[in-house]
């Protein structure tokens, strides 16, 4: 590939936001999805754009190809930062005259956004800001914590007018890494393992009894194989997403076989509170199966919640 054809691929890549990086490359339909499959759309955008531009010259690019993926990428809305910004800091500034805006670009298309709150009487309180991540082009922001409950509904609406989106998606999704809430929601965590084939053999050697049956070791080697390919079916070959706690409400009728009693007279529900916690949940969870504590596979209670986006369940009676 001409390094002309090769710089034009790069500049022009680096030009689409990463929120919109595989739309705008399938919709090219240059490089196929198999390969696609094979980019790491985790990475910074550096390198993958440098790892695009590599498929690009295998496959021996020519200007026609670069011009299509330019006219495909203008078909795409600018987003325009500075308009979001006035824009949000207006519709604060309109309903509550003592607020404190500031804006921080980021990488990847993102602002950070600090909002220090007061009320009507009083000046912000510098001590309690709210911080915001907004990703152009997307229904989604994250917050941190908002001290004042009764402004979360004027912050929304600053950035649901500001961003073009008909609403701000509210997700049961909390956790204190950004990378990992992020890589959630945009789905660029790859859950479902692709690459294992199940008919290699485990990589690891069986403490067993010298005396022991064979057949015995035979079944637990089986065992220890499906155990582990399960789990990498399930969970990936990829590090997990980081969370701190997954949370479920339980609410149920008694049922019993049992006639009479207290609780089977109960007309309201039995409710329950159950709440896993760990430093890095996910990669415990991954770990229960393998290491003999828990039956593979998990619940998908358990097991769905980076497909789900979300750690917080709510559990009723259908």
């Amino acid at each position: 590939m001409d390094e002309t054809v090769a710089e034009f691929i790069k500049r022009t890549i680096l030009k689409i936001p990463m929120t919109e990086m595989m739309t705008i490359l399938k919709a090219w339909d240059f490089l196929p999805e198999n390969q696609l499959q094979t980019v790491n759309f985790r990475q910074r955008k550096e390198s993958l754009v440098q790892d695009l531009v590599l498929l690009c010259e295998s496959k021996r690019a020519s200007l026609r190809d670069a011009a299509l993926l330019d006219i495909i990428c203008e078909d795409v809305d600018l987003f325009d930062m500075e308009r979001f910004k006035s824009s949000f800091e207006k519709i604060l500034r309109r309903a509550l005259k003592n607020v404190t805006v500031s804006f921080r670009d980021a990488e990847e298309n993102a602002v950070w956004i600090r909002i220090a709150w007061g009320t009507q009487y009083r000046k912000p309180n510098q001590y309690k800001p709210v911080y915001v991540v907004y990703y152009s082009q997307t229904p989604y922001a994250f917050t941190s914590f908002c001290h004042l409950k009764s402004n979360t509904p004027l912050l929304s609406q600053a950035l649901t007018v500001a961003s073009n989106h008909h609403k701000i998606v509210k997700m049961d999704l909390r956790s204190r890494y950004l990378d990992s809430l992020k890589a959630i929601v945009f789905k660029q965590y790859n859950q479902k393992f692709e690459t294992h084939n199940s008919t290699m053999p485990l990589q690891e050697t069986l403490e067993l009894d010298m005396h022991m049956d064979s057949r015995i070791i035979h079944e637990n080697k089986i065992e220890k194989e499906r155990v582990q390919r399960v789990t990498q079916e399930t969970f990936g070959d990829y590090p997990q997403p980081r969370l701190e706690f997954a949370q479920y409400k339980l609410e149920t009728k008694f049922r019993s076989d049992f006639h009479g009693g207290i609780l089977a007279e109960r007309k309201e529900p039995l409710r329950c509170l159950i709440k896993f916690s760990s430093p890095h949940l996910l990669e415990a969870l991954k770990s229960l199966a393998p290491a003999g504590i828990a039956d593979a596979p998990l619940s998908p209670l358990l097991t769905c919640i980076p497909n789900k986006g979300m750690n917080y369940f709510k559990i009723r009676d259908k």
